[in-house]
């Protein structure tokens, strides 16, 4: 069909819609497969019509079309079965298995057999993999956003999701403009002519008093419909995910290899894993249904000065809006309005900017490595410092002959790459000169962490990856090499192959295949598996010289950008299914002195750095979208960085240092954090947080606890320097190190929540049972969940549901949960012992939430989490189970702490006690994993620790915890690991303790005392493990700061619990838990039988956000504020003076507050 003939097409369905003739607009985009019209589908598959929602997929695709076509049809199918089974229907799901889902089974026979074996099923969501499958409409819409995003990756689709942009009631335009012309072709012109028919063209019948003034002839225009939003893609997996396989194999990387057989080409973040191995077709049809052009218009062209004449007054006179039909829109092209264009800020950085990274979560952090080797975390919302770190090597003595020579001879060192890990917890630091450093980052602290020589020469990149589910540094450099090391400075795997300097790295995960890609400085691109066989590929990247590879951000396209060594500068989006280029983009000038350096964002753009300006693509446009020169100032080729949300973007400068560039979004983020800095800094008494000054004037710290033991290689945190500010800068000092405060003290402040305005909180419903306290409680690992184990061993599950007020679906105490339950009424309730008040209960949950295993006294039951259904019981007591623990490694192996106190190692597969522990006096109360450090630790109600290898679970060492003096060793004692699977969490109704568990060693304990005297309960890290969450048996809740043990806020019962009455038993908070991915977000278990939700207030948003001015810019997400726990100091109206570990501080008390003086620095009111 030609372009004429098309475009009429898509002119017909515009006129067909405004006129509302729906059914025949759906039928034409089917025959015509010009427009594929995602909100009719939607609408279709939502409501079930499958009948139609094939139909009309049928105009622009088959099922064995491509192996997008065939997850397409297979969902569709496979819904409807489930829906069958869902209805009990049994003949109507045999009849789907046999007509629709049998085609199938050529691609993947054992997926086939699984579907079928449903039907023997009681109930379908007893299948492990189907346990999570909700109800009918949330299964839909699940399958409707899976299905949403195959249909944008398949290629049979493209350029047919957007309606072409053009006026409203174009097709009557055009017939006016010919009627008008026709009109002026009339030998007698009438006014106002009768238009009876289109039939035939018009004429004016003879008239007397000869030719008239000519009236415009039109035709009724129909309202224009106005167009709708799309409802945003939320990122689901399907209700029915094919198992994964128990290993990455040599196939994962189709295409690529040599010889492929893809489990999957699917990529990772587009879909999920697809079932078929299915290659791409050689050729695809980007039209369907050709027809011959028609004639049927009489389109003519008239290259006559009367024509022109007219068409120009016609088109002088035509109004109407630009629309886009149909009513659903969808953007054909990027808008400029979405890139970061605008300069907010310039920021010197005193050398070179060599590479940068925004944190991945709080997304105004920026990291700077620089030519001089300096690190610097800046917060770009402040234009300040926060941290600044000079490069020197740890441990000198520790390096090789070769570095110590190459260090004499050249003492300069610059940073090659610095990068987040994808927690934000460390900072990896390559260097032009051997080495790697990895910083622990904890609120807004660099903790030197671990220091590698890892290359002969230079290291040329750095990334951190997760191979195996444990997080890791890859790393390349000159010496040919790709090396991986655990976060402890293990090194795992080497690889070798490349025949050049090994010039950057692209770690990446697809399903559950995990890989690397390489690129060297010959121009060969390698992919490699984690299993040290050897390259899967060998490809020449364009232009033979440095490229470095980029993954969009859902991982579903993956793009390169290098130069040649004659300076020809390539950009490129890669067809990962075929090992081909898939497109090159254009807009480069012709030789570049340097290498172009590129980033991606938002699945949409691409910037690269040239011509001393920031140049931008659309993805799906070869053509550049435009260039942005930033004000000048810019070097030749600059680096750049987006941040995780596109909003920011980060731009070295000649002049060593760097601009900042937003969009109206990132104008926004920018002033929101300048307007919280600005009320943090001016309110000294908000509403929202009160600073307890009246109870420091007392007793000096009322509230705090005290530090019995103080690491002194930990650093304290620098104050927050603005420096070397071009716009809006408020002051400047010289940067200060991490050195150069190392012993400088914080104010010590108190933030206290005392009212229920002062936090958010959300009751469980039907959650207070007077007769049953909560014994554990957790959250479910996915965060949408809180489950709480009762004293009589009853389970209770509460859920959130995603809607307009909670659009993550996630925990939230803005939000009120459901109480669930299956609709088969079940409870999950456990076994109980004959005398429940000596019973310990105890409870553990699987990884993917499926199965929940419990005990309180009796047998542990495994319940599933879906129908809540015993699947089995083991371990009948006596002795009985008083802890439970999964293998972080292998769910079927359960460590089971016991009431003998001993520990049984269970296999959950074979039903066998593989080994038993001894070594503790009383009950195990406590067991965790380390798997960095191949390690169990245990802890019992005699206050001892005990330290296991965890393969021969041999003892390594036990430890009796310190307790005040004459405290009996009794107690039930907690142990909980942080994420750097180093330090422990020891928690005691007498303490909490921080230990080294390489030296299996106490280095900071807590103590309660003054106000927060009463006994601990529960501890718990918060998920990021830069917080300590403790709740005592008077009901406070307290905050600290993970790394110190410093408090940073108290929690009073009277912001969260209800008034007690005269005769009421006290309310007790028994356990709490914290949620898996908000740090702010905490959970409390009650002695009532009720379970809340606490988070902090909308306007902090953050436990403990300092209120002195500029003595806390709290700027980091979840960072550590300047609240700190003290020694006692004696009250006095005079200056009192406090020592600690050889650091003197004053205080000098004022009419209202308390001022710390510290050599001669900045005051803090």
């Amino acid at each position: 069909m030609s372009s004429l003939s098309r475009e009429l097409v898509f002119l017909i369905l515009q006129f067909l819609d405004e006129e509302k003739f729906k059914e025949s607009v759906h039928k034409l985009e089917q025959e015509s497969g010009f427009y594929f019209n995602i909100k009719y589908f939607e609408e279709k598959a939502l409501a079930g019509e499958w009948d139609e929602v094939e139909k009309y997929l049928s105009g622009f695709t088959k099922v064995d079309d491509n192996r997008y076509s065939m997850k397409i049809f297979f969902e569709i199918r496979k819904q409807k079965y489930l829906e069958a089974l869902d209805r009990n229907d049994r003949a109507k799901a045999v009849e789907i298995l046999a007509k629709d889902l049998k085609v199938f089974a050529t691609f993947n026979e054992e997926l086939y057999k699984e579907i079928t074996q449903l039907l023997t099923l009681e109930n379908f969501r007893e299948n492990e993999q189907l346990s999570k499958y909700g109800d009918t409409k949330s299964a839909r819409n699940i399958m409707y956003t899976e299905l949403k995003k195959l249909i944008e990756a398949n290629p049979l689709f493209r350029e047919k999701l957007a309606f072409p942009t053009f006026k409203a009631s174009r097709l009557r335009t055009l017939i006016n403009q010919s009627l008008n012309w026709q009109h002026q072709l009339c030998k007698n012109p009438r006014p106002n002519p009768d238009i009876k028919t289109l039939f035939l063209d018009h004429s004016c019948s003879a008239a007397n008093g000869g030719a008239r003034a000519l009236t415009p002839v039109n035709l009724p225009v129909a309202a224009v419909a106005r167009p709708s939003n799309f409802v945003p893609l939320g990122v689901h997996g399907g209700p029915f995910q094919p198992t994964p396989a128990p290993a990455p194999n040599a196939n994962a990387l189709a295409g690529w290899m040599a010889n492929p057989n893809p489990s999957s080409s699917v990529p990772s973040g587009v879909v999920a894993a697809s079932p078929f191995p299915m290659q791409l077709p050689n050729q695809v049809n980007a039209l369907k249904h050709p027809r011959a052009p028609s004639n049927s218009l009489g389109l003519m062209d008239y290259q006559n000065a009367d024509h022109d004449q007219l068409m120009r007054r016609l088109r002088s006179a035509q109004t109407g809006n630009e629309v886009a039909y149909p009513a659903h829109s969808h953007p054909s092209s990027a808008s400029l309005d979405d890139l970061p264009r605008n300069v907010v800020s310039t920021m010197r950085q005193g050398s070179v900017v060599m590479s940068m990274d925004f944190h991945p979560a709080h997304h105004t952090l920026l990291a700077v490595g620089c030519s001089s080797g300096e690190v610097t975390l800046w917060e770009v919302g402040s234009r300040e410092k926060i941290v600044t770190e000079p490069f020197k090597i740890w441990n000198m003595s520790a390096c090789t002959n070769v570095l110590q020579g190459a260090i004499v001879k050249e003492p300069s060192i610059s940073a090659t790459r610095v990068a987040w890990s994808p927690d934000g917890n460390f900072i990896g630091v390559s260097f032009s000169k051997h080495l790697i450093h990895v910083y622990a980052y904890q609120g807004s602290d660099l903790r030197q962490h671990l220091e590698i020589e890892a290359h002969v020469g230079r290291v040329n990149d750095l990334a951190f990856a997760h191979p195996n589910k444990q997080i890791c540094v890859v790393t390349c450099g000159d010496d040919k090499l790709i090396k991986v090391w655990d976060i402890n400075g293990k090194m795992l795997y080497t690889f070798e192959g490349h025949e050049a300097s090994v010039y950057s790295i692209c770690p990446h995960q697809k399903e559950n295949i995990q890989f690397i890609f390489s690129t060297a400085l010959d121009g060969k691109i390698k992919a490699w598996l984690y299993d040290n066989v050897g390259s899967r590929v060998d490809y020449d990247a364009p232009g033979k010289w440095c490229t470095t590879m980029l993954y969009s951000a859902d991982g579903s396209r993956l793009f390169s950008c290098g130069t040649s060594k004659d300076g020809d500068s390539f950009l490129v989006e890669w067809n990962e299914s075929e090992g081909a280029l898939k497109r090159t983009y254009v807009g480069f000038r012709k030789k570049s002195n340097g290498v172009v350096q590129f980033d991606t964002t938002r699945n949409r753009f691409l910037a690269v750095g040239e011509d001393n300006q920031v140049k931008f693509w659309d993805m799906d446009n070869t053509n550049m979208l435009t260039t942005v020169e930033a004000e000048g100032g810019l070097p030749s080729l600059p680096r750049l960085r987006f941040n995780k949300e596109g909003n920011l973007l980060a731009v070295s400068t000649a002049d060593k240092g760097f601009k900042i560039l937003a969009n109206a979004d990132g104008l926004r983020t920018l002033r929101a954090y300048e307007a919280r800095s600005h009320e943090v800094a001016s309110s000294k008494a908000s509403i929202e947080m009160k600073v307890s000054t009246s109870a420091m004037v007392s007793s000096m710290s009322p509230a705090v606890g005290k530090i019995e033991h103080m690491d002194t290689s930990s650093p304290a945190r620098p104050t927050p320097i603005p420096n070397g500010i071009e716009a809006m800068s408020r002051s400047i000092e010289k940067p200060r190190n991490m050195e150069s405060v190392v012993d400088k003290p914080k104010p010590l402040e108190l933030t206290e929540i005392v009212d229920p305005t002062q936090c958010r909180q959300v009751t469980m419903p039907d959650s207070k049972d007077s007769v049953s306290k909560v014994a554990r409680l957790l959250y479910t690992n996915s965060g949408v969940g809180v489950l709480a184990l009762g004293a009589n061993g009853v389970q209770r599950l509460w859920k959130w549901s995603r809607n307009e007020q909670n659009p993550t679906g996630k925990a939230s105490a803005s939000v009120t949960p459901q109480h669930w339950q299956p609709n088969s009424g079940l409870i999950m309730a456990n076994d109980v012992s004959e005398n429940p008040e000596a019973a310990v209960p105890c409870i553990a949950l699987s990884k993917n939430d499926s199965y929940v295993m419990s005990a309180c006294g009796g047998k542990v039951s495994l319940f599933n989490m879906m129908t809540f259904k015993v699947m089995t019981t083991f371990m009948p007591p006596p002795p009985a189970s008083t802890f439970l623990a999964f293998h972080p490694q292998d769910n079927n192996i359960i460590a089971i702490g016991m009431e003998d106190s001993s520990i049984h190692i269970y296999n959950v597969r074979v039903d066998e006690v593989k080994t038993k522990l001894k070594g503790h006096q009383k009950h195990i109360t406590g067991l965790a994993f380390s798997t960095a450090l191949n390690t169990l630790v245990s802890s019992g109600a005699d206050a001892q620790l005990f330290f296991w290898t965890a393969d021969t679970w041999e003892k390594k060492k036990s430890s009796a915890i310190s307790l005040p003096p004459g405290k009996a060793p009794v107690g039930d004692t907690r142990v909980q690991f942080h994420n750097d699977q180093i330090h422990l969490l020891v928690s005691h109704e007498t303490q909490l303790a921080i230990y080294d568990a390489t030296k299996m060693e106490c280095i900071h304990k807590w103590v309660p005392q003054e106000a927060l005297s009463s006994p601990i309960t529960s501890a718990s890290y918060s998920c990021n493990s830069q917080l300590v969450y403790a709740s005592f048996s008077d009901g406070n809740i307290a905050v600290f700061d993970a790394d110190s043990l410093r408090l940073r806020c108290r929690i009073a019962p009277s912001a969260y619990m209800p008034q007690p009455t005269p005769n009421s038993a006290p309310i007790i908070p028994q356990v709490i838990t914290t949620h898996p991915q908000e740090p702010n977000q905490l959970a409390v278990g009650l002695s009532d039988g009720s379970v809340k939700v606490i988070e902090p207030s909308e306007a902090s948003r953050r436990w403990g956000v300092g209120v002195a001015g500029n003595a806390d810019k709290a700027g980091t997400e979840n960072g550590r504020p300047s609240s700190s726990s003290a020694a006692n100091n004696n009250n006095s109206s005079s200056d009192h003076q406090m020592q600690s570990r050889g650091k003197i501080v004053w205080w000098c008390k004022t009419e209202s507050s308390f001022i710390l003086k510290s050599y001669g620095h900045q005051t803090f009111p």
